[in-house]
């Protein structure tokens, strides 16, 4: 009964969506598939001496390997995604620096991607990457035609930074846009009430307000200041440009044309594509006859053997590296997911293998189910009992997210990382007005006084509400206890810091609640190093694709594609409006995933999304 009113909200959201998606293909081009991805090349792409690695920025960079689920999808219907895991890109960019046959890289930033779910901290490690390679002497050159914040922010590393004599770019600060539904709910008939701990915990609003409440504006303010002045800070370092004077170009300019970017220092020269192929044919060696410039895209780099370049390491003792990236639900989960029981499952298993000599939990997750955060932290504190367990912080690690971090040995973020919330809420919802308005009723027989307080058919009364913030208020204290436990702070600063307010890992750093500001690979250094293991390991990631799914989502896609005749589609960027109707599928899926059996949930505010 308690999953009853998550299953009923979802099947109407699916009734208003409207949304089926289906695809199939015939057993001749299943066949087909299957000998392409069975006869794949074992051996990696030919590098030419004195090449150029391709980096678009357009490439939808996750956490983890890509799923099998979507990956398939997209496979079989043509649709052209570049997409990569963020330790593949720093691995490859890596190997790229060490590579004596790469003179530079290509920074393209041409294209636009609406589905590119990296945010700030995947960037920065990203960034400090591109830093690494420059410091060693190679070239990086960026070209672009419309620049926005996310896009300059990695291109400002280049050596030269080229801008299309028709291009812009934007430098006009970041903001957040929430959406707040509870007008539509209102006019629709569809009640809502809410039970939560913690003035800051904004997940509710967009149920019940119609603006950011005083506190949630207050603490989105503060966290994308902390963006701001990281963004301000690192790229005026890149480009010799105080941070005053940056803030003084969004606050003045805002959108500047190729003149104008050029004169107040953002670019370096103003020229076609022709143009800057022209210069890496020359750095590059190619003949002036060639088409372009000698050259081989990361995705396709990535696959190049970097055992030579001391990249990939072979030893018996491993360092596991959990990704736990999605929602936080209850069960087992599905892909994109981070299913309480199945996570629980990955650590009892790592705990007992020997060959595992440490942990990392890479965490980039909003929360969501408190039961299931529960189960995966008792694991993790067990884990940790017997072998190093540190935790690295991706783009967001909040509430539940938090609480399944707490325990570890040390926890690492980025300075923009997202952090924090340690609030719990419950959202219960009632159709009564909207099923009356079209002449539905019920009654009820029941045998206790609460018998049916699980009903959707009414709103709840002072003396059930009071149960339901019972329930949340023991949640929340235990939430608070594992926090002062697992970070060593009192319980009173635990609470002070809590009220489910959000922090940048800068912030979260000066409060106790983040040990290092640092990235997925200094994690790893530090996990080795807490093993005394020395330069003897390697890493196994988790939850692991089967080898016959890495060869079949892996290079075997475009000779399945050319076998079957698909032809590639480019993604096309989305329009403003289309891409406010996907925030709103975006927050009604995430109604879909609310399945804790308490019906208590830790979780970061719906939509704080950041441009």
């Amino acid at each position: 009964m308690r999953n009853f009113l998550q299953q009923t909200f979802a099947s109407l959201v699916g009734s208003l969506l409207g949304l089926i998606i289906f695809s199939g293909i015939g057993a001749t081009g299943l066949l087909l598939l299957l000998f392409a991805a069975a006869t794949s090349k074992e051996t990696g792409p030919e590098v030419k001496d004195k090449s150029v690695v391709v980096f678009d920025l357009s490439m939808n960079i996750t956490d983890g390997e890509p799923k099998s689920a979507e990956f398939f999808q997209k496979a079989l219907s043509g649709v052209e995604e570049n997409q990569m895991s963020l330790r593949n890109v720093l691995d490859s960019l890596e190997k790229a620096r060490r590579d004596p046959r790469i003179v530079g890289i290509y920074l393209d930033a041409t294209r636009t991607n609406s589905t590119n779910s990296a945010g700030y901290a995947s960037m920065k490690e990203i960034r400090q990457a591109l830093e690494k390679f420059r410091a060693s002497g190679k070239k990086i050159v960026a070209y672009g035609k419309d620049w926005d914040e996310r896009q300059y922010y990695l291109s400002s590393v280049a050596d030269t930074v080229v801008l299309n004599p028709l291009g812009m770019m934007e430098v006009n600060g970041l903001s957040s846009q929430p959406m707040f539904l509870a007008g539509a709910l209102q006019k629709y008939g569809i009640g809502v009430q809410v039970v939560r701990v913690g003035k800051f915990k904004g997940a509710v609003e967009p149920f019940i307000l119609t603006k950011l409440s005083p506190e949630n504006r207050e603490q989105t303010q503060k966290l994308l200041d902390d963006v701001w002045s990281e963004w301000r800070t690192s790229v005026g370092a890149s480009r010799k440009i105080g941070v005053d004077k940056l803030q003084a170009i969004a606050d003045n300019q805002a959108v500047l044309e190729a003149p104008a970017a050029k004169s107040r220092g953002l670019v370096d020269r103003i020229a076609y594509v022709d143009e800057v192929i022209s210069d890496l044919k020359k750095l590059t060696a190619s003949d002036k006859d060639d088409k372009t410039f000698r050259q081989i895209n990361l995705n396709e780099y990535a696959q190049v053997p970097g055992k030579t370049l001391g990249v990939e390491r072979k030893s018996k003792n491993q360092i596991a590296v959990v990704y736990a990236e999605g929602e936080i639900v209850d069960g087992k989960g599905d892909d994109g997911e981070i299913g309480g029981d199945r996570f629980a499952k990955i650590f009892n298993k790592l705990r007992q293998d020997d060959r595992v000599k440490a942990v990392i939990l890479r965490v980039n997750s909003p929360g969501g189910s408190a039961t299931a955060a529960e189960v995966m932290q008792r694991e993790v504190r067990l884990t940790r009992a017997v072998k190093p367990v540190v935790v690295s912080m991706g783009d967001v690690a909040a509430s539940g997210g938090y609480w399944i971090s707490s325990d570890s040995n040390r926890i690492f973020a980025e300075p923009n990382t997202i952090t924090g919330s340690i609030g719990v809420f419950g959202l219960l919802f009632n159709g009564q007005k909207l099923a009356n308005d079209h002449g539905i009723t019920w009654d009820s027989v029941k045998t206790g006084r609460y018998a049916d307080s699980q009903t959707v058919s009414r709103p709840k009364s002072p003396q059930e509400l009071a149960i339901y913030q019972r329930s949340v208020n023991r949640i929340y204290n235990l939430f608070l206890n594992k926090v002062s436990q697992g970070r060593k702070l009192p319980e009173s600063k635990v609470a002070e810091i809590a009220q489910g307010r959000v922090w940048s890992g800068t912030a979260a750093k000066q409060i106790g609640l983040v040990d290092e500001i640092g990235g997925l690979n200094t994690a790893i250094e530090y996990a080795a190093q807490q093993a005394k293991l020395g330069k003897d390991w390697q890493i196994k990631e988790y939850p692991q694709t089967s080898s016959f799914e890495e060869r079949f989502f892996g290079k075997a896609t475009e000779e399945a594609r050319t076998a079957l005749g698909i032809k590639a589609t480019e993604i096309k960027p989305a329009n403003p409006l289309t891409a406010e109707f996907q925030k709103l599928q975006q927050e009604l899926i995430m109604l879909q995933k609310m399945n804790d059996p308490q019906g208590v949930y830790a979780r970061l505010p719906f939509n704080l999304k950041i441009d």
